[in-house]
């Protein structure tokens, strides 16, 4: 119980964590912390960790990252030692071991710790329409892919995110209510957005606003940050070809620190707004914009 509460205050303490050095500094001490998988459940620690696995900061996502997979490991090897031998095989099984094959990995190890499912956890919607049911389990399939959160409230979610789809579709299963199921099953699996996922289990994010999110809005902050740069990229070609652009030293590259630039101005937003200008290192065709 005194692990539970001490994991507690520190899942709380990541929560609040302002800045780079204390996140990796609570970190390392949760590197070499021994917990079990009702320690995970009762304390939300590995939601507050798992949701790091996308932070800005490459140091922090990292060990994020080895943190969960070092806990999802030790989790599934306790599983694994628990596991009853069915009777009559308490003999060692003599069976010629297949080449390339490895004896000493128990089933269910951390390979496999990502793939849990509705059926794996003996998970089965109650909604009593079949279509909705599978809606239902296909949802969960996605929260529960790599969550260690009891069956009971990623269960829970997965009703609520599908009712609230259903009543957003006026009560109906149809192609509307399809489309927006797939959406979100495709995005809440995406490997690279686990914060996704953590948010609607944990409560941060809930299922009635996520039923009405956008692929946009759903999106990773990498993919978002992908998104915008190829937008910019995209708005830099068009103004190139749109005229030429007028060449000055009155700006200094930040990247090769020269200062042969090329620039063009635009209204890219609204009269009143200052116009929006745009340059291009003609060194190492650096890109950056003003207003």
């Amino acid at each position: 119980m005194s692990d539970v509460i001490e994991l507690k205050k520190t899942a709380k303490q990541l929560q609040s964590a302002g800045n780079e050095q204390d996140i990796l500094s609570i970190l390392g001490g949760l590197k070499t912390k021994q917990v079990t998988e009702t320690i995970l459940r009762e304390s939300k620690i590995g939601l507050a960790v798992g949701k790091l696995r996308t932070h800005n900061s490459k140091p922090v996502s990292d060990l994020a990252k080895e943190i969960v997979k070092q806990w999802k490991t030790a989790v599934e090897k306790a599983k694994a030692k628990t596991t009853p031998t069915p009777a009559g095989n308490n003999a060692v099984d003599k069976k010629p071991v297949k080449a390339g094959s490895n004896p000493t990995t128990p089933a269910g190890t951390a390979n496999n710790a990502a793939a849990r499912t509705a059926k794996g956890d003996g998970f089965k919607g109650k909604v009593g329409d079949t279509t909705r049911d599978k809606c239902v389990e296909l949802l969960y399939d996605a929260l529960a892919c790599d969550a260690s959160a009891p069956v009971e409230l990623v269960g829970e979610k997965a009703h609520a995110i599908e009712k609230a789809v259903y009543t957003n579709a006026g009560n109906s299963t149809n192609a509307d209510y399809k489309a927006k199921i797939r959406s979100l099953f495709v995005n809440l699996k995406d490997k690279s957005n686990p914060s996704l996922r953590a948010s609607i289990v944990e409560g941060s994010l809930s299922p009635e606003k996520f039923s009405k999110m956008s692929s946009s809005e759903m999106a990773s902050e990498e993919r978002r940050a992908a998104d915008q740069k190829i937008k910019e990229e995209n708005l830099f070609k068009s103004l190139s070809a749109a005229e030429k652009q007028a060449e000055t030293d009155a700006f200094q590259c930040s990247r090769c620190k020269q200062r042969k630039c090329i620039y063009r101005q635009q209204q890219t937003r609204s009269a009143d707004e200052p116009m929006t200008t745009f340059v291009t290192c003609t060194v190492c065709q650096n890109k950056w914009k003003f207003s």
